[in-house]
């Protein structure tokens, strides 16, 4: 038997892919990305998850004015934004997908990759699907690759949509 009827065979019906989780920025890549996930997802009647990481600073650089009363930019506002920004895009993406088929909504703090594989164990995903930059070369080194590290560590598959640019 070929490698890859072994590796079917290992994965089993595709009709076990049951419930995928979408993980997404407000990239291009990543609405690319969920554009496969919910196409598949579609495909295979699956309820699909949704995921945001929200990365903290190492440094906050959002100062203010305090002489004119501005006292800059606090942490727990930092959150707030990104938190709405994060519902924000969820919204659009139900628009612009099926409303119907999310069944879960995850927004997190923390480390990209460890977080949606973590969300992955939680909602017990079947599939992981995300995007990528594609950096290559320095910016690779410097800033790794969170599809990367995800492959690495998830326990179910995960499917990368390229970057096409």
């Amino acid at each position: 038997m070929c490698k890859l009827k072994q590796n079917i065979c290992k994965m089993g019906n595709l009709k076990t892919f049951q419930k995928i989780l979408i993980a997404v920025d407000d990239s291009k890549y990543s609405y690319h990305a969920a554009s496969y996930g919910f196409d598949l997802a579609i495909r295979l009647g699956a309820k699909v998850g949704l995921v945001h990481i929200n990365e903290m600073p190492v440094a906050l650089n959002i100062t203010g004015e305090p002489l004119m009363g501005d006292s800059g930019m606090v942490l727990p506002e930092l959150i707030a934004i990104q938190n709405q920004k994060a519902h924000e895009l969820f919204e659009k993406l139900k628009n612009d997908f099926d409303r119907e088929m999310v069944s879960q909504e995850f927004i997190v703090d923390g480390n990209i990759s460890h977080e949606i594989v973590k969300v992955a164990q939680d909602f017990n995903a079947s599939l992981i699907v995300m995007g990528t930059h594609g950096r290559t070369g320095f910016d690779h080194f410097i800033s790794g690759s969170v599809a990367e590290s995800v492959t690495r560590h998830a326990f179910c598959p995960v499917l990368i949509v390229p970057n096409k640019d």
